[in-house]
């Protein structure tokens, strides 16, 4: 007998497993396999979304955007000194608050507030437009003010310091802090915003929203005004959109259809913006615009306020392209006054 033959007929009962044996074996295992394959994918439902890579179909925002009047303008420019003279005279050119809040109204004012600077530096929403919009809504009969955004650097940090969330206590206004479960998949057919992550919590509630931007240059996009303040709704890692800043941006004016924007040129960022740092890089206009149209509004401010050539803002040019605002604010129906 070979030695091959001695080695398997020493083999224990225990330890022989015949073909027939093995491939039921098999067979269990990779049952077992494939039903634990099915039971992760059960699991992984698409509500069970990665910021920023979702694939599901999300949300699509409605439009709070006021009935297209033929009486009112859709654009107002005001000269000041302060703050809330000015925001009220920029309102009453637009035909006043009352044409944009009812009572009962949940208003949700979307401030810039990416970074935690001092107002003086002019890179974040101002504490006194905040104030003087704020109290428009109530004297219009809004039931409740709401403020949100989601900043770059920490929210506690940076509402703090920008001095918005004083007059939040001040003034008995929500302050919504982004947290984890505020965010929900939005979907758009935009040029480069298709599926993404949304700041959601706000709009649950509101009922209107107003966009109150600073006016500042922006070193990647060139300005940052209120149609790019709507990019602080975005959850994700939403940094990977720089290489196609003037897309994105452009893509807000689809995304958001709000009550109103209100643009703050009383103090204006003209260099090293976004962040701002230098005293000696702001300049005072003492002008607030107001508006239904954003990219109008936009479209003043970058040649007015920045003092810059229009031609060059490419997001602008693509959201007038688009169908989305008027490029040439002076073929709007405008109205400038004097606080």
């Amino acid at each position: 007998m070979s030695s091959s033959n001695q080695n398997d007929s020493t083999r224990s009962p225990e330890n022989s497993v015949s073909r027939r044996e093995f491939l039921v074996r098999l067979g269990i295992t990779g049952a077992l396999i494939a039903g634990s394959g099915l039971a992760a994918r059960k699991l992984w439902q698409p509500k069970h979304f990665v910021p920023g890579f979702e694939k599901v179909k999300g949300l699509q925002l409605r439009s709070y955007a006021p009935e297209i009047s033929k009486v009112y303008p859709s654009l107002a420019i005001a000269h000041g000194t302060e703050h809330e003279k000015t925001i009220r005279a920029a309102m009453a050119a637009l035909g006043g608050m009352e044409r944009f809040i009812q009572n009962g109204d949940v208003v949700m004012i979307k401030p810039n507030v990416a970074f935690d600077r001092p107002p003086a530096l002019a890179a974040t929403t101002h504490p006194d437009a905040l104030r003087a919009v704020a109290k428009l809504c109530f004297e219009a009969g809004a039931h409740k003010v709401v403020i949100a955004d989601n900043p770059i650097n920490s929210p506690t940090g940076c509402f703090l310091k920008s001095g918005l969330t004083a007059v939040a206590s001040e003034m008995n206004l929500d302050l919504l802090y982004p947290e984890t479960n505020s965010f929900a998949p939005l979907s758009l057919d935009g040029e480069i915003l298709k599926e993404w992550t949304f700041f959601n919590t706000p709009f649950k509630r509101a009922t209107k929203v107003i966009g109150l931007a600073p006016c500042k240059d922006h070193n990647l996009c060139h300005a940052s005004m209120t149609t790019k303040n709507w990019y602080g709704l975005l959850g994700g890692r939403r940094n990977q959109f720089h290489q196609h800043i003037h897309s994105i941006v452009s893509d807000f004016a689809l995304m958001m259809k709000p009550t109103l924007v209100i643009l703050d040129g009383m103090n204006v960022l003209m260099s090293n913006g976004p962040t701002g740092g230098r005293l000696s890089d702001v300049k005072v206009m003492n002008t607030i615009v107001a508006g239904t149209d954003m990219v109008a509004v936009d479209s003043y401010g970058y040649s007015h306020l920045l003092e810059r050539d229009i031609a060059e803002l490419t997001y602008l040019h693509k959201a007038n392209d688009r169908g989305l605002g008027k490029v040439d604010w002076k073929n709007t129906l405008y109205k400038e006054v004097q606080a």
